[in-house]
């Protein structure tokens, strides 16, 4: 039979495969190993390997034997197919959700449409972007996830404040136009600085120089550069066609609105409590975050490997058999490389201490013998933490005490020690993105708000919640505390890309709200010169909404979490963890405005 299947494999050619051969038999031959070489790129490989695929599923179908693969190629070919079924899945639900909350709180169904439109728009041309730039620079595939997901969050939270201020603008007897302009001097104006707090932060990844983080760093960028254009020209234009249609198919007698001019309600008695008790305020809010934060200190990072994709899988199911049959570490050899003559003595002598550590060991002397290739086999999955202290062990003690004088010229490369540098890389460039995001998004909240405490303030509470937002997503997916509650997979580490991007986003987005409430509230306070009431005000006219657009968040990034992948479950689980951290703020105060009071400044922590 597995002669049979070595020519069907053969028969590909050498575009498909450059060599297949038997190399053993399990314990009791149970069970038979073929290795299969790919030919051309990793990348190529990925999508040539499902002729390799067609092969298996054929004689699968017509023998008593049963056939598995798995390996890298299959491997990427599974994160690809994944990551694709995963964004239908996120649109599928996402978008469906997000219309009855738009619906909840609009309380008209015209209105609740547009933001989706404005979404729509924002994505398709954004991945049109994409695609351009993807002609001449490599995108990852997670491009397409990354700029859907931002583009339904972004886009339906900027034109739902948009259209909500001129629904409000028309309330208070203004005409068409002058409600249209009144909301484009004010809330438009707060979604072009919430979308370049977004841009600046995503910015960060660029710190990164890997084609993941420039991946999602472009696909980010792009999709909110473009909802920030959408819902400044496209968006107006809409309303101005739409004019009072825009509140057809009104659910008034189900939804009852609360007048932001109304001292009272739900919004108003939290704003009460919170400035009548400050110091408990902050105490409770800031100490939950903090808690919530503890875990990330323990938290493990690396790449997913192929234990951590889904049951069902090809190389998930090739893989526990062949770990349990043989050895898992075939699909992903250790590789030394070393630079020296191959003939040399002394270095075939230090060889031969390699080669004793691990009876695995297969030398290979390159043509022209100025190169040796030495592939070792580790143990079990090459994302763990194991395999990563393995490689580190490798390259610190072994290799120099077995090479001596020839240690610098011995490099270690395979998926083990990639997956190892990626990680020091990304953990490197944490302090220079988080430097970067919170320097420029204070000069930008400074320049706006014309304040020092206002952006202080609010870089410190983002860096709470992000903190809070990280320390669940240990406690969840790493520890698995409540993860099958949520329906997320438990992984031995989180992928080390998450922790920056998550930053990037969780930091742009939470400034979203602040820009937004701050906006209310200061332009309140220039009216009346009076703090308490211009929180307050503040809190009633934008508390709903606020908490309308976390949520459409929430169940937008849910829907790809509700996914297989297990990376999009970490990603989306951590992001908005933390919800919304910042409901009671004061205006950047000019210098001509009333100082900070006691009161207002401890509200921030609402």
């Amino acid at each position: 039979f597995v002669d049979v299947l070595l020519l069907k494999i053969r028969a590909l050619g050498p575009e498909i495969i450059t060599s297949a051969d038997r190399v053993e038999t399990g314990e009791g031959q149970a069970a038979g190993l073929i290795l299969v070489k790919m030919a051309g790129t990793a990348d190529e490989s990925s999508e040539t390997v499902v002729h390799l695929h067609d092969v298996v599923d054929e004689v699968n179908t017509s023998t008593e034997y049963h056939v598995t693969v798995s390996g890298n190629a299959t491997l990427s070919n599974d994160f690809i197919t994944g990551s694709e079924k995963d964004l239908v899945t996120g649109e599928a639900i996402g978008i469906p959700f997000a219309m009855v909350i738009l619906i909840i709180v609009f309380g008209a169904l015209v209105a609740a449409a547009i933001p989706v439109v404005i979404a729509v728009v924002a994505i398709v041309i954004a991945l049109g972007l994409a695609a351009l730039i993807g002609q001449g620079f490599q995108l990852s595939v997670f491009v397409a996830n990354v700029a859907t997901m931002m583009g339904l969050a972004v886009g339906i939270d900027y034109s739902l404040f948009i259209v909500e201020r001129f629904r409000e603008e028309r309330r208070t007897g203004r005409d068409l136009d002058s409600a249209i302009m009144r909301a484009s001097r004010t809330s438009s104006k707060a979604v072009l600085f919430s979308g370049i707090t977004v841009v600046l932060a995503v910015t960060g990844m660029f710190f990164v120089p890997t084609d993941l983080f420039y991946s999602l760093a472009i696909g980010s960028i792009l999709v909110v550069v473009v909802a920030v254009a959408a819902a400044l020209t496209l968006l107006p234009a809409i309303i101005k066609l739409l004019g009072d249609r825009i509140d057809r198919f009104s659910l008034a007698a189900i939804i009852r609105r609360q007048d932001a001019e109304a001292k009272s309600g739900f919004w108003n008695a939290i704003a009460a409590f919170v400035m009548g008790k400050p110091v408990f305020s902050l105490i409770v809010s800031a100490g939950i975050l903090i808690v919530f934060a503890i875990p990330y200190f323990s938290i493990n990072t690396g790449l997913a490997g192929v234990s951590t994709m889904p049951e069902n899988t090809r190389s998930r199911q090739g893989f526990e058999v062949l770990d349990r049959e043989f050895s898992g570490g075939l699909i992903a050899p250790v590789i030394m490389v070393i630079d020296a003559n191959a003939s040399d003595p002394d270095l075939q002598d230090r060889i031969a201490v390699i080669k004793a550590m691990d009876p695995t060991t297969v030398t290979e002397v390159a043509p022209g013998g100025n190169l040796v290739v030495i592939s070792l086999t580790p143990h079990g999955d090459s994302s763990t933490v194991d395999a990563a202290n393995a490689i580190r062990e490798l390259r610190e003690s072994l290799i120099p005490a077995a090479f001596g004088p020839f240690a610098k010229d011995v490099y270690v490369t395979g998926w083990a020690a990639r997956q190892t540098d990626f990680t020091q890389l990304a953990d490197q460039r944490q302090v220079p993105v988080l430097v970067f995001v919170l320097g420029l998004s204070f000069i930008l909240l400074l320049l706006v708000f014309r304040s020092i405490l206002v952006p202080l303030k609010a870089v410190v509470m983002n860096l709470i919640s992000v903190g809070a937002a990280y320390g669940l997503m240990v406690l969840v997916i790493q520890k698995g505390y409540g993860n099958e509650i949520f329906g997320f997979r438990q992984a031995e580490v989180i992928d080390s890309w998450i922790p920056i991007f998550l930053f990037a986003i969780l930091f742009g987005l939470s400034m979203d709200y602040h820009v937004f409430l701050l906006s209310r509230i200061k332009e309140k306070f220039h009216q009346t010169d009076d703090n308490q009431e211009s929180v307050a005000f503040g809190l009633r006219s934008t508390g709903r909404i606020i908490t309308g657009a976390a949520l459409i968040m929430v169940v937008v990034f849910g829907g790809f979490a509700a996914g297989d992948l297990t990376i999009f479950q970490q990603m989306v689980g951590g992001g908005r963890a933390a919800g919304r951290d910042d409901r009671s703020q004061h205006p950047g105060a000019g210098d001509d405005e009333v100082a900070w009071q006691t009161k207002l400044v401890s509200a921030q922590m609402a």
